[in-house]
């Protein structure tokens, strides 16, 4: 098993990461009390441990015409949380997020598309997944904010 437990002064790297991955290791061991090799230490442990995932770029949506937003909730005949589903989703490249869940659907996929007949299309898409019986659409009209897990606060 992974070791994931993170002290404060990771908890205060890993929230100015999110807050500018660009920034420079003096600037991060300056700003929580390290040297600049100290911080890098700490910040390759970090991805080594699997903490930090990846490294990425906020990219608005609608500037790259993927304006329509939509969560789908995916009914089924069988389990869906296997590997064949997965790589069926993954295909599908409007298809930001996908989560097996519990309750009256099997999956709930994030899906970002240009138009509103391009997400008609991703449906048509989810419909020829194996085992899909039927999807509920539910169109963001606006996001209010979408924020980052947060690293400050400890779970309650």
């Amino acid at each position: 098993m992974v070791n994931r437990v993170v002290d404060d002064i990771d908890r205060e790297l890993l929230a100015r990461l999110q807050d500018d991955a660009t920034q420079s290791y003096a600037a991060l061991g300056k700003a929580v009390g390290l040297s600049a090799g100290s911080a890098h230490d700490r910040v390759r442990k970090l991805r080594e441990r699997g903490v930090i995932r990846r490294t990425t770029v906020d990219v608005d949506p609608a500037a790259v015409d993927r304006g329509v937003s939509a969560f789908v909730m995916v009914n089924a005949n069988a389990w869906m949380g296997d590997a064949p589903t997965r790589d069926a989703l993954v295909a599908i490249p409007e298809v930001q997020e996908a989560h097996v869940i519990a309750g009256a659907a099997s999956l709930l996929v994030k899906v970002r598309a240009a138009t509103t007949e391009d997400l008609q299309a991703v449906l048509r898409r989810l419909f020829g997944v194996d085992g899909v019986t039927g999807t509920q659409a539910i169109v963001v009209l606006e996001t209010f904010f979408e924020r980052p897990v947060s690293v400050l606060t400890e779970p309650r």
